[in-house]
């Protein structure tokens, strides 16, 4: 993998469910597959490990607590027409946490993946 490679993990409740939804939907290409347990996709430079419950990153942390899918964080993906991604997205059925949100640096909306993970769509403002 290149230098510039950027490796971000999102833990998921079915491995083969995240694959499906990041290929078809946002473009990513399947790297390895190790499902139920683990895959890697990718898009550019980003690698985004999705770690299922049976994978290493799934075991319960000392203090007992389970990791698990969801939170604020997300990936951030920019692209060049928000309006039309956000389109094709609803016709194939991708769940929206929200609305379009414009602001002086740009137009954002988050997606929903299967296990609860965000995923921010951007389109830069014209400067």
């Amino acid at each position: 993998m290149p230098e510039t490679t950027v490796n971000v993990r999102y833990m998921v409740d079915d491995v083969e469910a995240a694959i499906t939804w990041y290929t078809s939907h946002l473009g990513f290409s399947l790297l390895t597959n190790y499902a139920p347990a683990f895959a890697d996709v990718q898009l550019g430079n980003l690698r985004l490990l999705l770690s299922g419950p049976t994978s290493s990153a799934g075991r319960p942390m000392p203090d007992g607590e389970q990791p698990k899918p969801g939170g604020w964080n997300r990936i951030h993906l920019i692209v060049d027409d928000l309006p039309a991604t956000v389109a094709r997205l609803r016709t194939a059925g991708v769940r929206f946490r929200n609305d379009i949100v414009k602001g002086p640096g740009g137009a954002q909306i988050l997606l929903v993946d299967p296990s609860g993970n965000f995923v921010e769509l951007f389109q830069p403002a014209q400067q």
